[in-house]
């Protein structure tokens, strides 16, 4: 079942979507609520047209945790960022991830607002799964984890994560495709998708899923351990090889070929059963110049309270 959240005739509705068609659910239930009760049963109006309706992200997610776990997207990007060659040994130990921003989620066709400082735009093709109730995996959407580069490198120098580098925007879509339906393409307890990348219509990218190095199942698990994961949760699978995103290919290439992404550039991202998520590059207003840092002065450090 595809389960989308759509804008039509100025109400914001969730539906399933069939063929070229959308039923609405009847008394407009949020995902979130479908997601934590479910949508079997749940009447629906008659259907109206895809055409007609505007398609919304799929969900507000209660947290966003994005993982990494294609080696091959790892080697690239840290050559790329760093200077390092190599997966890192502590990689293999366990499913990695950071948190990003819920609040700052986009959907199908939306402009995203890269930092105005940014030069170094990427986006990166990721496939999300959505977590239900009791630990569960609900279903399954378009992730697209956009990336400035630029400011990724600086702040990572500090060891804390990339920060201002990810969380101005992460696109999810073009809709929810339920776990059940995708469990013909399970191979070995990986998804065997072929998901590829394209940039004003000229492909950069495409890997099947099923390279990953831990299951969704492995990594949920993970999330779970010694924390809590609720329904409504994303995580992300992490960026797919061979060219998922620009900076992989840039630390191949050993310079930015293809080119950073610019204004007007349109990035469409395309899952096996899934379908495709496509949004334009766009700048956010210049933003304001930071206070200047007050650094410590030794001379002047005092090592015990003063009375």
């Amino acid at each position: 079942m595809r389960l989308a959240t759509f804008r039509h005739e100025g109400r914001t509705r969730t539906g399933i979507v069939e063929g070229d068609q959308v039923r609405p659910f009847l008394g407009d239930p949020g995902m979130r609520e479908i997601i934590e009760t479910g949508w079997a049963g749940r009447d629906t109006a008659s259907g109206v047209p895809l055409k007609e309706v505007r398609l919304l992200a799929p969900l507000r997610p209660a947290s966003i945790r994005d993982f990494v776990a294609f080696e091959e997207h790892v080697e690239g990007v840290r050559r790329s960022i760093d200077g390092a060659s190599g997966v890192p040994e502590a990689w293999y130990a366990a499913p990695t991830f950071y948190f990003t921003n819920p609040h700052t989620v986009l959907g199908p066709d939306d402009s995203v607002p890269f930092p105005a400082g940014s030069v170094a735009r990427d986006f990166e093709l990721e496939v999300a799964a959505v977590i239900g109730p009791n630990e569960t995996i609900f279903g399954y959407t378009i992730f697209n984890d956009w990336s400035a580069r630029d400011l990724q490198s600086r702040e990572m120098k500090v060891s804390l994560g990339p920060a201002k580098g990810k969380d101005f925007a992460t696109t999810l879509g073009p809709w929810i495709v339920t776990a059940d339906e995708l469990d013909g393409f399970k191979r070995d307890g990986f998804l065997d998708l072929w998901c590829s990348a394209s940039v004003n219509g000229v492909e950069v990218g495409r890997d099947l899923l099923s390279n990953m190095g831990w299951t969704f199942e492995t990594m949920l698990a993970y999330a779970a351990r010694d924390s809590r994961v609720v329904a409504g949760d994303v995580l992300g699978s992490g960026t797919v090889g061979n060219g998922g995103c620009l900076a992989e290919l840039w630390g191949r290439n050993g310079r930015q070929d293809p080119p950073p992404l610019r204004d007007g550039d349109v990035v469409t991202l395309t899952v096996e059963g899934i379908g495709s998520l496509t949004n334009r590059i766009a700048s956010a207003a210049p933003a304001s110049p930071l206070a200047p840092v007050r650094r410590r002065d030794p001379a002047n450090a005092r090592s015990e309270r003063q009375h």
